[in-house]
């Protein structure tokens, strides 16, 4: 029987029951992938980060209930706040080595930024008929990068979206974002990723490595307030890098303990 320490902390929200909750797990040396992939699904959480290292530098690797993934925001950001707070304490940047390459987390201030690849969508409209049927309104505009990106007029088309999860499951992409500009930040958003075992992500990080090229550019300003408008709901404080972005946020801790695997 192995224990393990496990942190579960609510990203981008300063209070808890709030933000997207992920869960921490650090660990000596890299465990099997069907015991990682166990722990993720037991956990139930959007994601579960997995991380192996130490003095400011650790590898990391993210889980969903049902697959693993290539990037993800909230659960980098938890990471930070682990080791800025549990395992460093005192640290003030750390960066992580994954899939997509080196991620940084840094503290800046109450915040806790992440430094991630900018991906810009490029116009997809010969998707829109499927689109639309699933998420169950017309948008003005489909982008497409790793997710479709529904573009809607007005903050409450986005609100108001009902989807058709099972066929948003079917879209030959990994998920859909869907966006709007915003009454009181400068846009918002709504994700989900049913295919993922996901059905609605509440804030998600790495969909605005997509939002933030999109909505630099059509706002023409870099440094963008946003917020996603799931039922938790989470704030984030954005910049366009160019070929990076900046995606910065508080996490609050929610639970910590011990797992036995």
């Amino acid at each position: 029987m192995t224990k393990l320490r496990l942190y579960h902390v609510d990203a981008f929200t300063a209070v808890v029951f709030s933000g997207n909750p992920a869960a921490v797990v650090p660990l000596e040396s890299w465990l099997p992938d069907e015991t990682l992939q166990g722990i993720a699904a037991e956990n139930n959480l959007a994601e579960t980060a997995f991380i192996v290292g130490g003095g400011g530098r650790y590898e990391i690797r993210w889980m969903t209930p049902t697959n693993e993934v290539d990037l993800c925001g909230h659960a980098t950001l938890a990471s930070g706040w682990v080791v800025f707070n549990v395992l460093e304490p005192g640290g003030s940047a750390v960066t992580f080595d994954s899939k997509s390459g080196p991620l940084s987390v840094t503290r800046d201030g109450a915040l806790l930024a992440l430094d991630f690849p900018a991906r810009p969508p490029q116009p997809a409209n010969e998707v829109l008929a499927a689109l639309t049927a699933a998420l169950g309104r017309a948008p003005r505009e489909v982008w497409s990068a790793r997710d479709y990106m529904a573009v809607y007029d007005h903050e409450d088309d986005v609100k108001g979206l009902r989807p058709d999860l099972v066929r948003v499951a079917a879209l030959e992409r990994f998920a859909v974002i869907a966006t709007a500009p915003g009454r009181e930040h400068d846009f918002i958003s709504r994700f989900f990723a049913p295919a993922q075992g996901v059905p609605e992500d509440p804030v998600t990080g790495s969909s605005h490595c997509t939002l933030i090229p999109y909505w630099s550019r059509r706002l023409g300003k870099t440094r963008l307030r946003a917020f996603q408008a799931s039922r938790r709901g989470g704030e984030l404080v954005c910049e366009d890098l160019g070929d990076r972005v900046r995606i910065a946020g508080r996490a609050a801790r929610y639970l910590e303990g011990t797992i036995e695997v």
